[in-house]
């Protein structure tokens, strides 16, 4: 069920418990409510939960690039003194 469904389902069953006699609506009304209040608070959840998802595929974009760039500089770091120790190696 998305969001819209949702409001348009509670919707109904709001109007729906506004026409039942007086003495039955307080309860009904305040599970409603509470049905209402603990959506909201899953979506903020779940809206929460898609932003640290976000951060952690971010971060993990920068190490990898921060490992492929550390390989990089080593592999020209070991030829610089691969070429360093090859002349030594001649004399």
């Amino acid at each position: 069920m998305n969001e819209q469904d949702f409001q348009a389902k509670l919707g109904e069953l709001i109007s729906q418990i506004g026409k039942l006699p007086e003495t039955e609506r307080p309860a009904l009304e305040a599970l409603a409510s509470e049905t209402k209040d603990r959506h909201d608070k899953m979506k903020k959840t779940i809206n929460d939960l898609q932003d640290s998802l976000d951060y952690l595929r971010l971060s993990i974009k920068y190490l990898v690039f921060d490992l492929e760039a550390t390989r990089r500089e080593n592999q020209y770091l070991r030829k610089l003194l691969e070429n360093k120790s090859q002349p030594g190696e001649q004399d």
